[in-house]
């Protein structure tokens, strides 16, 4: 994720890589059973799950990095977000410096880090699932997530729809699978939100943002709990206002356009669920 700013301190950086590996590595140990508070000297049984996520979102705003420091702008080191918990992370953003040239300048910035991520994801599913073997009952139903079911099925996986708890690589990859949904969700400075402010412009971008929050936490209240947390994360962390270009009127471009569809088939291929057909 990236976001316009001004302010940056590059010790923040290093504190908050820090503290993340820390928690994602007690996640990662807490997810084989083995508490750190009662046995701290077991932590090397976390550090693969650690490693996966962070490589994987490092990867995501690696690919922001790069390509904003290509288009001129001042970018901060990624700001790592520690979460004491079940995950062991919020994820990860980088920051912009300064004004930003065009709306295509904000879209070759914002699709470079979910695409790279994305590619990252995948490659570690495909490892983590070939190498882990995934145990039966509990965990992740496969069939949640046409994408996510592809690579499984790809991946010699069987039984869509049963349940599966993966091991640490495997879990990486999925959770970059969800960082990557979660970014491309056209609200504020989500990517998402910086992909939709180019190809829509700003107002149309501000009202699709609105709606999208919207039905985020009506899933939420109607259907499950978990469209409303990360409806209530993407509008705390991005908003539903978007920074303005110095120029809004220069034409993006046919190709630009195109890719921003493929980000919206990817966004959809993660968030519904694979198609259950002949009553299978």
């Amino acid at each position: 994720m990236a976001q316009a700013t001004t302010a940056s301190n590059p010790l923040w950086n290093a504190l908050l890589l820090a503290a993340t590996f820390a928690t994602t590595t007690w996640a990662g140990a807490w997810h084989l059973g083995v508490d750190l508070r009662q046995e701290p000297g077991r932590w090397p049984v976390g550090a693969p799950y650690a490693l996966a996520l962070l490589t994987i979102l490092g990867i995501h705003e690696l690919g922001h990095y790069v390509i904003a420091r290509r288009r001129g702008i001042h970018v901060t080191l990624p700001y790592f977000i520690p979460a004491p918990g079940y995950l062991g992370t919020f994820g990860a953003f980088i920051r912009m410096r300064g004004t930003v040239r065009d709306r295509a300048t904000y879209f070759d910035v914002a699709i470079a880090g979910p695409l790279a991520g994305l590619v990252a994801a995948v490659l570690a599913l495909l490892v983590g699932l070939g190498a882990e073997t995934p145990a039966a009952h509990g965990g992740i139903v496969p069939a949640s997530s046409s994408l996510f079911a592809a690579v499984y099925t790809l991946a010699g996986g069987d039984s869509l729809w049963q349940p599966v708890v993966l091991g640490p690589l495997a879990f990486a990859g999925y959770l970059g699978l969800v960082v990557t949904a979660l970014n491309l969700a056209p609200i504020g400075q989500l990517d998402g939100g910086h992909i939709s402010y180019a190809l829509l412009g700003r107002r149309r971008a501000r009202t699709l943002a609105a709606v999208v929050i919207f039905f985020l936490v009506a899933g939420g209240l109607l259907y499950s709990a978990h469209w409303l947390m990360w409806g209530l994360i993407a509008w705390f962390i991005a908003g539903s206002r978007h920074p303005g270009a110095l120029d809004e009127n220069a034409p993006i471009g046919h190709r630009r356009t195109l890719l921003g569809l493929v980000a919206l088939v990817i966004l959809i291929a993660i968030v519904m669920p694979w198609p259950r057909l002949g009553g299978a």
